[in-house]
């Protein structure tokens, strides 16, 4: 019975109940489960991801501060990986996980007071090393070093630096080569006569390691192996260096230490060809292997890993065959651009590069984006060890229009070189779906391939013939000639999914129809009834994605998608596209009650002021809006118009060009600013103050055009 250091109370411990939150502690326990949930800890952040902090609290102790838990945002913090925090243990979960709170308290001294918690007990510091007399009580003596063992007189093991990340070298090949008999005890050596010869010669060579794969380390922990590969990432942590080896068979994370938050082996870099010979360990639940030694390879040796590495990627990016989820012409079309693509995004998994998916902020969109990205998480599970690898790996990132512009590409650019500069990742891959196809996005692209990183497009829009030698592959049946008027890009996607993920095919089979607003073609109809979706289910869940797509535009939702789209979960469905058709009726009466339906040389148009007569920052966005309003309209008019402040879109029954409409009317309003956003299927933009003078050069080029 003791007590408690702030308040005098007895109590069996050091602190009482009342005051555990006022005290900060120092965790010195080896499991997550000798943590005390609702106590304040010191640690160390030790890396960011997309939904959190991890920092670690203890030797191999790491938990997770999800940014729900910030009180800013997670961008804002300036914390870096290393740096000392303090956090509130919230949950420790059975799995071992550990979620963490945000402490407004940063500094020791805002507490008011300090403890040790160990497995077994809590102290105060100042008795966490000293026993009665005096003397440390948690270290063993140390020995004297052996002669010619090059340590220095005194060093301690403690020297070599903390040891809750990584250790220092033991011994590698040596500890193998004592442990089979191939090095000489002392006694023999004390025993055998010395010779003159003897002592000249050189020790004989110990055997070398036999190269091993990453996949097959998993049931090699705790023993030292040899790994070759390519060096892929490399971050500095606030005790080892880590870096990520990928070999032909996947990647791995090796720690090497040299002390406390200093670069080991600083010469070795990203795309470096390396040997390393090291002990396997688990580290967080993840095989990690504790670097012994680091050789950066040259001349053959290099050249055999390269080809190695080459050789086995090609063979396994690559699709065997193309087998499309259904006949369809217009994706026919495309069959050899559907694998180029696949294996583009293969291997890009492959060579432990950051798949980043830019996908319209529609139901099409993100269903399109969802499918990719179905296909890519499992193949980056295999190939990585890492637990978090499918949030580091892979990210959606929406896009509020069907260009790929400046501002979007600015923003990618940013994001992978601070990734570059602060973690040393690759540079991503960045693929466009349902956008980017037409010219206007080619700057976008230059910026990208100004740094060296690679894109792709799959789109159903009618494309540029320029995007073609921007992106490394192009999807986009248009530039064949096909009639794309029935196409929808998660068509496209999902048949592109299936073929970087042929174990994912039966997942995907449902999505083309959920993308279709009508006339969905019957193949895919008759998939989604195989899969066990019939016609409510389909538009249910094309309405709730509809919905969702439009609130937190920018955020991909991955785990809300994924429910909508692939957990079978119809009463979530349900509710949310209940939503969806209260809102867009409530829209489409105030909207067809306040058009106008105007005749112009015989063609009838309905005219829709968006500015005026709909709830610009609300559900639906004027694009559906419009959408709907000409599925409702088309019986009694050509086009429906609809002209904003700044804008205008159109929707006709037969196929019209756009640009050749924007062309028309730029004659028309020389000096109205106007230019096309989005190619032949996108929209018109204008000066605000020739708004008249283009709404009425819009009805005389549509009547022209239709005629």
């Amino acid at each position: 019975m003791g007590n408690c250091i702030i308040c005098g109370t007895s109590v069996d411990g050091e602190i009482c109940k009342s005051h555990e939150e006022d005290a900060v502690f120092e965790f010195r326990g080896t499991t997550p489960s000798q943590l005390t949930p609702g106590r304040y800890y010191r640690g160390t952040v030790d890396g960011y991801a997309d939904f959190g902090v991890f920092i670690d609290i203890g030797d191999h102790v790491t938990g997770l501060l999800h940014r729900s838990e910030l009180d800013k945002r997670l961008e804002s913090l300036d914390w870096e990986p290393g740096d000392e925090v303090f956090v509130q243990v919230l949950d420790v979960r059975d799995n071992g996980n550990v979620d963490l709170g945000w402490s407004i308290r940063q500094r020791e001294r805002e507490f008011r007071g300090h403890l040790v918690e160990t497995a077994d007990d809590e102290f105060l510091p100042e008795e966490a090393n000293d026993g009665p007399d005096g003397s440390e009580t948690d270290s063993e003596p140390e020995p004297e070093p052996e002669p010619d063992s090059g340590a220095e007189p005194g060093a301690s093991a403690d020297d070599a630096g903390p040891s809750d990340e990584a250790s220092p070298p033991t011994g590698g090949a040596e500890a193998v080569a004592a442990e089979s008999g191939s090095v000489a005890t002392e006694s023999a050596t004390a025993s055998t006569p010395t010779t003159d010869d003897a002592a000249d010669a050189e020790p004989e060579a110990e055997p070398a390691l036999k190269r091993t794969t990453i996949d097959a380390i998993e049931n090699q922990v705790g023993s030292v192996v040899r790994l070759e590969g390519e060096i892929t990432g490399v971050r500095q942590t606030s005790g080892p260096t880590v870096f990520e080896l990928r070999d032909e068979t996947g990647t791995v994370e090796c720690a090497a230490f040299e002390e406390a938050g200093v670069r080991a082996y600083p010469d070795v870099e990203v795309e470096d060809v390396v040997a390393l010979e090291g002990e396997i360990e688990r580290h967080h639940g993840d095989l990690q292997v504790e670097t012994e030694t680091l050789e950066i390879l040259e001349d053959e040796a290099r050249e055999t890993v390269v080809d190695r590495l080459e050789s086995a990627i090609e063979r396994e990016a690559r699709p065997a065959d193309v087998s499309l989820l259904a006949d369809h012409d217009a994706v026919t079309a495309v069959e050899d651009e559907i694998a180029d693509a696949a294996t583009t995004i293969r291997r890009a998994v492959m060579e432990a590069r950051p798949v980043v998916v830019r996908h319209a902020a529609t139901a099409d969109g993100y269903v399109a984006g969802a499918a990719i990205e179905r296909a890519a998480l499992p193949l980056i599970r295999e190939k990585h060890t890492r637990e978090d690898a499918e949030y580091h790996y892979f990210e959606r990132r929406p896009l509020e229009g069907r260009v790929y512009d400046m501002d979007a590409a600015t923003d990618d650019v940013t994001s992978m070189l601070e990734a570059r500069d602060r973690h040393d990742e690759q540079l991503p891959l960045v693929v466009l779906v349902g956008t980017g196809s037409t010219v206007e996005s080619a700057d976008g692209y230059e910026l990208l391939s100004l740094y060296g990183a690679e894109a792709l497009v799959i789109d159903d829009s009618r494309a540029d013939e320029e995007i073609v030698d921007a992106v490394s592959a192009a999807v986009a049946p248009s530039l064949g000639g096909a009639d794309v008027a029935d196409l929808t890009s998660t068509a496209l996607a999902a048949n592109v999914a299936a073929h970087v993920n042929d174990d994912v095919r039966d997942d995907l089979e449902h999505l083309p129809a959920i993308s279709y607003w009508e006339n969905a073609p019957e193949a895919y109809l008759e998939l989604a009834t195989e899969a066990g979706y019939d016609e409510t289910d389909i538009s249910e869940r094309r309405e709730a994605v509809a919905l969702e797509a439009f609130y937190q535009s920018y955020k991909d939702k991955r785990e809300l998608v994924a429910d909508l789209l692939f957990d079978g979960n119809a009463d979530l469905a349900a509710h949310v596209s209940e939503q969806f058709r209260d809102k867009l009726e409530t829209e489409l009466g105030t909207a067809r009650e306040n058009r106008s339906v105007q005749e112009v040389d015989g063609l009838t148009v309905t005219v829709l002021d968006t500015d005026a007569f709909t709830h610009r920052y609300d559900f639906p966005t004027t694009i559906l809006l419009l959408d709907a309003l000409h599925r409702r309209e088309r019986e009694e008019s050509a086009a429906t118009l609809g002209i904003g402040e700044d804008e205008l879109h159109v929707r006709t029954t037969e196929a019209i060009d756009v640009r050749a409409l924007g062309n028309a009317i730029a004659e028309r309003v020389p000096n109205g600013g106007v230019h096309v956003v989005g190619g032949r299927d996108g929209h018109v933009e204008f000066l605000p103050g020739e708004r008249d003078a283009v709404h009425e050069a819009a009805l005389e080029a549509l009547a022209e055009t239709l005629a």
